[in-house]
């Protein structure tokens, strides 16, 4: 197994991997997982066929690990937010609000693997549904620990389902993040943000 390191730290094999995901990522984007060829996807991420092999045993498992990559990095940015707005002495709204902030960042970043992710949540005939459902409860885990830590600190109701609340609330920042780039292109991140934190703070009423 290859072990130097890139100038970023990074080994080169990590390295290797991420341009395999990256090529993946777009290439399903643009013409669906069945019509892309691992011919194609290494010619994308300017390696030789055998390398896809060497990393991925097969097309479906490089797309399954992709999900996990994919997700893994999602749920890294929303611990991170939320901890952040921890250690800076913020409320349990302030730390939903940084997280809708983080998602909205990622989905901006990472659009096309954004898109193949939300159209995956709908199928059920996927080897890799399992895996899916994983990686998607570890994201939607992150929000429900800060809604638990509001009711138990009094922040938030103790009616509220913490449970239905939180995938609510990664489903708004998902669906409102493909609207806008698909439907609203010209609004800013910060525009975006802006309304989808009047929506969680409860300042959508015209009654002050």
């Amino acid at each position: 197994m290859e072990s130097s390191t890139t100038p970023g730290g990074r080994t080169r094999r990590e390295a290797t991997r991420q341009k395999l995901y990256e090529a993946a990522v777009t290439l399903i984007a643009e013409q669906g997982f069945s019509a892309t060829t691992v011919d194609e996807i290494a010619e994308r991420a300017g390696v030789a066929k055998g390398t896809v092999y060497y990393n991925f045993a097969s097309k479906s498992v490089l797309f399954e690990e992709l999900l996990r990559h994919g997700v893994g990095l999602l749920t890294a940015s929303l611990r991170e937010a939320a901890e952040r707005t921890a250690r800076d002495g913020g409320s349990k709204v302030d730390a939903l609000d940084a997280m809708v902030r983080a998602g909205l960042v990622f989905i901006d970043r990472y659009p096309s693997f954004t898109q193949l992710y939300v159209a995956e949540l709908w199928r059920t005939n996927r080897a890799w549904q399992s895996t899916l459902m994983v990686v998607r409860q570890e994201a939607v885990a992150v929000v429900e620990g800060v809604l638990r830590e509001g009711v138990e600190n009094g922040e938030f109701s103790e009616e509220i389902d913490v449970q239905l609340t939180a995938a609510a609330l990664v489903g708004m920042v998902l669906v409102a993040a493909l609207d806008w780039q698909a439907f609203q292109p010209e609004r800013s991140l910060d525009d975006v943000h802006s309304a989808l934190s009047r929506l969680l703070q409860g300042r959508v009423s015209g009654r002050r």
